[in-house]
């Protein structure tokens, strides 16, 4: 829900963790806004850059191949989704929103690595405008929240 109370998991250090990034060029506008917030708070919270990569891939259904491929390299503390799916007048939008949802959540728990799913599903441009910020923020916020708890269980 928009706005819902997310907790608060306290100070964040990510200093140690290395982080990979697929962001969808589909709706590249927004999904470049979501890249922008969510490497901006990587950095903020210790993220070194040289241990930030990014790739970019056409859409959605996409992403999650490519997350796939990054997991394999066993580099990574946690990956971040990035992309962004806006409501047409066909079912392609239930098509894409629910596969490329069920492939990151495969990825992650195949390979045991958080995966924060930042792939925006909207209705129109407005709602996705409104969101492109906070939810990149959020996006690294989860990755590196979640590089800890994992190992914190080892």
């Amino acid at each position: 829900m928009f706005g819902a109370d997310k907790g608060s998991a306290g100070p964040l250090d990510g200093r140690k963790f290395s982080i990979g990034i697929v962001q969808a060029r589909w709706n590249e506008g927004v999904t470049d806004a979501l890249f922008k917030a969510c490497h901006a708070e990587l950095l903020a919270l210790g993220v070194q850059e040289k241990n930030i990569a990014h790739v970019k891939v056409p859409g959605a259904l996409e992403v999650p191949v490519a997350l796939q491929a990054m997991a394999e390299r066993d580099d990574f503390d946690a990956l971040i989704a990035l992309g962004c799916i806006i409501r047409g007048e066909t079912y392609h939008f239930e098509l894409v929103a629910n596969e490329s949802g069920a492939g990151v959540t495969r990825v992650s728990l195949d390979y045991r690595l958080p995966i924060a799913n930042a792939i925006l599903t909207v209705e129109n441009d407005e709602q996705a405008l409104a969101r492109q910020t906070d939810k990149g923020i959020d996006a690294a916020r989860v990755a590196v929240e979640m590089a800890h708890v994992l190992d914190s269980i080892g």
